[in-house]
């Protein structure tokens, strides 16, 4: 399936960036990059907004994932929910969203305007992008981090305490490197998203970026530019090299222990003025990352929003024109991102496995070949895929695949598969292998010791994969655009991208796009409640 679906066009556009046009290679295409003084800028700007999104998403992650996972912190669960909801909203409307909130004409500048006579350029230039993408794709880090905190053996938290350390030396000290694993799963993704977004750029006018250019280039020259494809060149280099520097800051370093964490922590408690701060702080940050959610539900009951800190008048007209004319793509998102996203954490732990308990001479490449689908942008391989199976029929069947559903759900699972993979590499690297041979050693086989030991101990890696599947997968945009051939086939983010075409259509785009999120929140909470039900199991057993 790899070489198929995701190879293939990553050869397809490495070709086209070093060909000549008669069957030769030429690195002249690249000198004509750096020639050109948008591309140069470009270059440099992806990487400047990439880093700093990454940095303001650490600051909004690290105090939810800590607070609600290693203290008694009530509504945790609530909490950890509400902080993955960002990723269910396709990043363009959550730009168009905090525009309206927070731009030059937004409610929050409009307010500040005529209370002391300032506003804040938080939505002005690049910063505008920073703080779209850092609100975006923090839950990246959240997640992993959560799993990973949660997998600490508390009995270091506690051996550090008796010889002094608490506060934020044994946080520095002992914790977070515990939680390294997590973390670095989570930052390399939140890089490599930034760095191959495309939407947010697009809707906030900001084109000086690499990804947009690949884009434009690709779209208003043509297929065949090799521009567009030198630009999808230096993405795919970044992105392996964001990954590999990931990879390279554990080597090793062992962050394995013999004790579960889960369920058996020692939740400590706050005093009276720490929870009030920890609360305080949090609910703060939860109006910040949510703002965009309060955006869409309000232009979704708006008649008129424009200059003004709310909507003018308010109707459910917006709602009856989705449930008429687009339930089926509420059905079509849940199947394909549902299918996607299983696909991809049955591969992912099979992967993680052979690369961390196996000694194949392969073993790498099976995570270097996954992790590729992290940078090439979803048009390059929807075009990739458009001339690959060109002509080819699905089997037994007279339609062809370019016009089925079935490459859709394809193009989702090969673009998420990496999520899957990193939460899945991070939970088996802080399970110990000494739990398998202990398991072996009682006369449990390979496979019944897989069933019994690795899966259930790597659960919660497994199922932050899949919800991090799941809800990148149900808000893809720039594959679903190329492979989208008729409305009976498309899913809600090609029905959002639709309506907001038009300033009349921004409202049926903001009703589905709220309905999206009700979806997705459903799902993640009953998957909470699911990993947590599954531990105190697991605690009964052992």
């Amino acid at each position: 399936m790899l070489l198929v679906f995701l190879v293939v066009p990553v050869v397809t556009v490495v070709y086209v960036a070093f060909a000549d046009g008669a069957g030769g290679f030429t690195l002249s295409h690249f000198g004509s990059f750096f020639q050109l003084s948008l591309m140069r800028e470009s270059f440099w700007n992806s990487l400047y907004v990439a880093a700093l999104s990454v940095v303001f998403a650490s600051l909004i992650a690290l105090p939810l994932a800590y607070f609600t996972v290693r203290f008694q912190f009530r509504g945790a669960l609530l909490i950890q929910t509400l902080g993955v909801l960002p990723l269910i909203m396709p990043s363009f409307v959550g730009a168009v969203a905090l525009q309206l909130i927070f731009g030059r004409s937004g409610a929050v500048n409009l307010l500040l305007n005529d209370w002391f006579g300032f506003t804040l350029p938080v939505m002005e230039g690049l910063n505008g992008v920073i703080f779209v993408e850092a609100l975006h794709y923090f839950p990246f880090i959240l997640m992993n981090l959560v799993v990973a905190l949660n997998n600490i053996d508390n009995s270091m938290e506690e051996s550090a305490q008796n010889l002094g350390a608490s506060g934020l030396r044994l946080f520095r000290r002992v914790v977070f490197p515990l939680a390294m694993p997590g973390y670095v799963a989570g930052a390399a993704l939140v890089f490599v998203k930034v760095f191959d977004d495309l939407g947010t750029p697009l809707v906030l006018n900001q084109t000086n970026l690499l990804a947009p250019q690949a884009y434009l280039r690709i779209t208003s020259i043509g297929i065949e530019d090799p521009i567009g494809y030198v630009i999808s060149v230096f993405m795919i280099g970044f992105s392996l090299f964001a990954l590999w520097a990931s990879a390279l800051a554990l080597r090793g370093r062992d962050y394995a222990t013999l004790q579960r964490g889960g369920s058996n922590l020692a939740k400590r408690r706050l005093k009276p003025w720490q929870a009030a701060l920890a609360h305080a702080w949090i609910i703060f940050v939860l109006l910040l990352v949510l703002s965009p959610h309060i955006g869409i539900l309000l232009l979704s009951l708006a008649k008129v929003w424009s200059f003004s800190v709310l909507p003018d008048a308010y109707t459910l007209d917006h709602y009856a024109t989705v449930f008429r004319d687009s339930p089926r793509m509420i059905w079509n998102t849940v199947l394909y991102a549902g299918i996607a996203a299983t696909l991809d954490v049955v591969i992912a732990t099979a992967i993680a496995y052979l690369m961390l308990r196996s000694r194949l001479p392969l073993r790498r490449s099976l995570d270097f070949m996954a992790s590729t689908a992290l940078a090439i942008p979803g048009v390059v391989l929807a075009i990739g895929y458009l001339r690959t199976f060109r002509g080819v029929n699905i089997p037994f069947t007279d339609d062809l695949l370019t016009s089925s559903w079935i490459l859709i759900m394809i193009a989702y699972t090969v673009r998420r598969l990496p999520y899957a993979l990193r939460s899945c590499v991070a939970a088996l690297q802080q399970m110990h292998v000494s739990l398998e041979e202990a398991a072996e050693n009682l006369g449990a086989g390979k496979r019944r010791t897989i069933q019994r030991i690795v899966v259930p101990l790597m659960a919660g890696g497994i199922l932050a994969g899949f919800i991090t599947s799941f809800m990148t997968a149900a808000v893809e945009l720039s594959a679903t655009i190329m492979l989208t051939t008729s409305q009976v086939n498309a899913p809600m983010s090609y029905g959002i991208y639709l309506y907001m075409q038009s300033a009349a259509g921004r409202g049926p785009g903001a009703a589905l796009g709220v309905l999206a999120v009700l979806i997705v929140a459903l799902g993640t909470y009953l998957s909470h409640r699911f990993l947590r039900s599954r531990a105190t199991a697991l605690d009964q057993q052992m």
